[in-house]
């Protein structure tokens, strides 16, 4: 087999952990029970050792994806002359919202591993077709052998260390070198179900399901989902692919304590044959804010909820650290130390090397995560739900601190390598994690240091114009004292510190279209340019695009941002999914698929929308 590229891949899940299945029927990564755990599949980083589960039609000459609509229940179907089947692939979903109580004081409780069951339904549907399936797991990112035996209705998969994985399905296994094989026909109208799940323990009775029990879990699941997208307020022009996008990064959170992971894949890479290759399991406070703000954005507030009491939870502990009040990003349990390690034994996605699992930047100092914060906070707060005493208290000590350390450099939104900067982005939302925090004291007439605040607020914005802006170039810059651009300057216009038709704006915004933009796609700065101690290049930032598209649409370029928005979806995968970047060919780069992208992606079409129709009433 040979590597498939990151866009034929689907995604499934069930809030807990989630799985890439490939358009040929192999599911090449799944880390079970949780987002976070070693990885069983994981062909998607080593096509010879990663492992896979596969099921295929044998004489298939032709194969595609779609999801169930609404949904995220995903079906391969294989053709060929005389005959065709179809996979269905789910994970059943299981959740509780608790509507009373403080969100921010609230508790997660237990976490359960026994849910994450993949339900594989193979149905045929013209002719006979012969179909194959193989099993092959690699514990622990491939790192430790296993052994294998049959049941009574499938096999048992039993690591060194003692993980126990099970599969069950109604026909007969071929074991061989630790691999399990069936090969079966379908007449039309016929069905199988396989099943796969962690055992908790070795007298734990692996699930097994008739072909009609299955098909009652998709019944259940399709109801689940579609109960879930019933709650959108968005009817704009754009809907089928917000929806999707909205999906997307329902699957990316961890309903057991709310947290909301960047991505659900490890080290697929930023430039293929390149180093820059992240674990991106983890919960970002940046990201999850502004993934909350889209949630909020059409209309889901138990979603807001959910982070907002991990949040809590993160605000009442020490980090141990006097550097900053929170990290950057945590576990999604909220585990402090992620310690990056490499993987030597793994070839990597098309020999992309080093495969990395943990992330290293977890130590960062990334000033603007606050100013993110507080935008979600004030969103929360204006459309979810009103916060307590308690959650201001936590939020106004955090705001204390911003306004004595927002003068320190950082490693910026980007998480650079190469040593810390003054990056002009870093203190914009530095100013606007002070600018909303005064806002929704005065709405909600909360006790604030306001003059602390409005000191800190005012200092910030004249150093901005000051030591951010570049005379010669006629342009804010990445960072002080730099002559290069970075499309996060972009957030300038987008969150309101200046108007669209401030002629430093103007002039920013024409600087970032000359040396950022290819054919409509956006890089976030260049490399070569400026030094991020990191050898190589990477693609175009896809989210870069959709907030280039939101500033036109602020600036009132409407024929530009629905030129560029629209041009930006037709990158989109066969699915509708992005990952984080986009290759010199199109194809996608980095990990799949990302909450940036589809975050970004659900915004800008929001903000488009209403100025379209604000333009046509």
């Amino acid at each position: 087999m040979t590597y498939k590229r990151i866009e034929d891949y689907g995604l499934i899940g069930n809030m807990h952990t989630a799985a890439l299945v490939g358009n040929d029927g192999s599911i090449d990564w799944l880390c079970l029970p949780f987002f976070d755990s070693p990885a069983i599949f994981n062909s998607i980083l080593d096509d010879d050792k990663g492992g896979r589960f596969s099921i295929s039609a044998v004489d298939a000459v032709d194969n595609r994806q779609i999801y169930f609509p609404e949904t995220n229940i995903l079906i391969t179907r294989f053709g060929s002359d005389h005959s065709a089947a179809q996979v269905t692939d789910f994970m059943p979903g299981h959740e509780e919202h608790d509507p009373a109580g403080d969100p921010w004081t609230g508790d997660s409780g237990d976490i359960c591993c026994s849910d994450s069951k993949v339900i594989r339904l193979v149905h045929g549907v013209l002719g006979k077709t012969n179909m194959r399936m193989e099993c092959t797991p690699a514990f622990e990112f491939a790192g430790t052998g296993h052994q294998v035996e049959r049941t009574s209705n499938g096999v048992v998969f039993t690591s060194d260390a003692g993980q126990k994985l099970s599969l069950t399905a109604n026909c007969e296994f071929d074991i061989e070198n630790g691999s399990a094989f069936a090969n079966f026909a379908l007449d039309h109208g016929e069905s199988i179900a396989f099943v796969l799940e962690q055992l908790e323990s070795s007298s734990a009775t692996p699930t097994s399901f008739t072909a009609d029990e299955a098909d009652e879990q998709f019944k259940e699941t399709v109801e689940f989902w579609r109960d879930w997208v019933s709650k959108c307020t968005y009817q704009g022009r754009w809907r089928e692919e917000v929806i999707r996008s909205l999906l997307a990064l329902k699957l990316l959170t961890f309903s057991p304590t709310g947290a909301i992971i960047a991505a659900p894949t490890a080290s697929l890479p930023e430039e293929i044959g390149g180093e820059r290759n992240w674990d991106y399991r983890y919960c970002w406070i940046r990201d999850a804010a502004l993934t909350i703000d889209a949630f909020m954005r059409m209309g889901y507030v138990d979603e807001a909820r959910g982070f907002m009491r991990w949040l809590g939870s993160r605000t009442r502990e020490s980090n141990g650290s006097s550097d900053s009040p929170l990290q950057i990003m945590y576990g999604i349990r909220g585990e402090h130390q992620l310690e990056e390690k490499t993987l030597d034994h793994l070839s990597g996605y098309r020999d992309s090397q080093p495969v990395r699992i943990g992330n290293g930047a977890y130590d960062q100092f990334q000033l603007d995560i606050y100013g993110e914060l507080m935008e979600s906070v004030y969103i929360y707060n204006r459309h979810g739900w009103p916060i307590s005493y308690d959650m201001w208290m936590s939020l106004s000590g955090i705001l204390d601190w911003v306004a004595g350390n927002w003068q320190r450099p950082d490693e910026g939104i980007w998480e650079v390598r190469g040593g810390r900067k003054h990056f002009v982005h870093s203190k914009l939302m530095a100013w606007n994690a002070l600018a909303k925090g005064l806002k929704l004291a005065d709405e909600r007439s909360f006790p604030a240091n306001r003059d602390l605040w409005i000191s800190a607020r005012d200092e910030i914005f004249h150093e901005i114009m000051d030591k951010g802006w570049n005379e010669e170039i006629q342009s804010f810059t990445q960072s002080y004292g730099s002559s290069v651009v970075d499309a996060a300057l972009l957030q300038l216009l987008n969150i309101g510190v200046l108007s669209p038709r401030d002629p430093r704006m103007i002039s920013t915004l024409k600087r970032i279209e000359e040396t950022l933009v290819r054919d409509s796609l956006v890089y976030r700065y260049d490399p070569e340019e400026s030094l991020d101690g990191l050898s190589g290049t990477e693609g175009t930032f896809t989210m870069c695009t959709f907030w280039l598209a939101e500033s036109y649409t602020r600036a009132g370029r409407l024929d530009d941002a629905r030129f560029l928005f629209e041009r930006m979806i037709g990158y989109a995968s066969p699915l509708g999914l992005f990952a984080e970047e986009t290759g010199p060919t199109g194809d996608m780069l980095g990990n799949f698929p990302q909450a940036f992208t589809h975050l970004a992606l659900i915004n800008s079409a929001f903000i488009l929308n209403r100025a379209l129709d604000q333009q046509q009433s």
